[in-house]
């Protein structure tokens, strides 16, 4: 059981690295460090768009409108967070 755990924690540690990556790429972007038209950051801009879609619209259709700021990576992140804690306080039960 316990190597499950640890299997698991490395996954969302994975989950977790991809959406930090993610937000902060959407800064550098909207702040115009970087630019959509160079190849790699494009790349690595729509694949990481393509590894959190799925996750971020059905949390998307369930939080309120909030004027044009998306709270479902701080929703996620928090998802992610809590899920390391129970699996943390249940490895060594």
């Amino acid at each position: 059981m316990t190597s499950l755990a640890q299997i698991l924690l490395f996954i969302l540690d994975i989950a977790y690295f991809f959406l930090v990556a993610h937000i902060i790429m959407s800064w550098l972007i909207n702040f115009d460090v970087l630019n959509l038209r160079q190849p790699l950051v494009a790349q690595i801009w729509y694949g990481l768009n393509r590894i959190l879609e799925p996750v971020y619209a059905p949390l998307r259709r369930i939080l309120p409108s909030a004027g044009g700021i998306d709270f479902s990576p701080i929703v996620l992140f928090i998802g992610i967070y809590a899920l390391r804690v129970v699996i943390n306080n249940n490895l060594y039960n």
